[in-house]
């Protein structure tokens, strides 16, 4: 698996925010904000482009686990500017920022296997510190159905 640090600016995200354990949001609340959301894009106006984000931002707490404790996802699309939020929706600003990147491949349900291989091995490994919060980006590649779905993976870095 090929992982990249790299350092992203600031961005915002709009969309909608979700309280849920992992389970909860794979057990459909996400599918659900994510038709909602695509459903509604022309709404969100300064869009940068089609990609969807999924940020997922974790309470700082040392026993943390995902599968059971409860954090924010995030479903938006990133825009250049915060005017004009549509209603029922949120913004988000996200600050500059260093990240480990890689790109998932294969079926949506192992994307766990990626995410425990980065938090769980490539950070201790390579002397990093992981901050409160990651994200997805679902562009062309992104076939929810299909068995060979490439998603790209952000973890954002402590400086």
């Amino acid at each position: 698996m090929e992982m990249k640090v790299i350092t992203l600016p600031a961005f915002h995200i709009v969309g909608y925010s979700i309280e849920a354990t992992i389970e909860e949001f794979e057990s459909g609340l996400g599918k659900s904000d994510y038709h909602k959301l695509v459903e509604r894009k022309n709404e969100i106006q300064h869009r940068k482009n089609d990609n969807v984000m999924l940020m997922q931002m974790y309470p700082m707490k040392e026993d943390f686990n995902a599968k059971v404790d409860k954090f924010t996802h995030l479903i938006g699309y990133e825009v250049t500017s915060l005017e004009n939020v549509p209603l029922e929706m949120i913004s988000h600003d996200v600050p500059d920022s260093q990240y480990v990147t890689s790109t998932h491949r294969g079926i949506e349900s192992e994307i766990g296997d990626t995410y425990d291989y980065v938090y769980g091995q490539w950070i201790c490994e390579n002397g990093h510190e992981p901050k409160d919060y990651d994200f997805e980006i679902w562009d062309e590649r992104y076939q929810p159905e299909s068995t060979s779905i490439e998603i790209d993976i952000y973890v954002a870095l402590q400086s």
